[in-house]
């Protein structure tokens, strides 16, 4: 497409300053340009498809990490007092 359309990470170093020149400076074209970027990282990150068995599977490894680390301190005073 034409170079003014195109994502920075699409633009080869060659035609940056091109690129750069076609970019909108003012409050206004830097405000889209921050709410353009804050949706792609919406998108991406957190409006994300919920379910499946990754989610549900991600959500119990949490669960036992988040478990052991509650109970390290027993753990280890009950592991101290057997090697003794």
């Amino acid at each position: 497409g034409p170079l003014s359309e195109r994502h920075l990470m699409d633009v080869r170093l060659g035609e940056l300053p091109t690129w750069l020149a076609t970019c909108d400076f003012s409050p206004q074209g830097l405000l889209g340009g921050v709410q353009k970027g804050w949706n792609s990282y919406y998108d991406k990150y957190i409006n994300v498809k919920r379910g499946g068995p990754a989610g549900i599977s991600m959500l119990l490894a949490g669960y036992c990490l988040l478990s052991y680390g509650w109970s390290y301190q027993h753990i280890s005073k009950i592991s101290f007092l057997l090697q003794e």
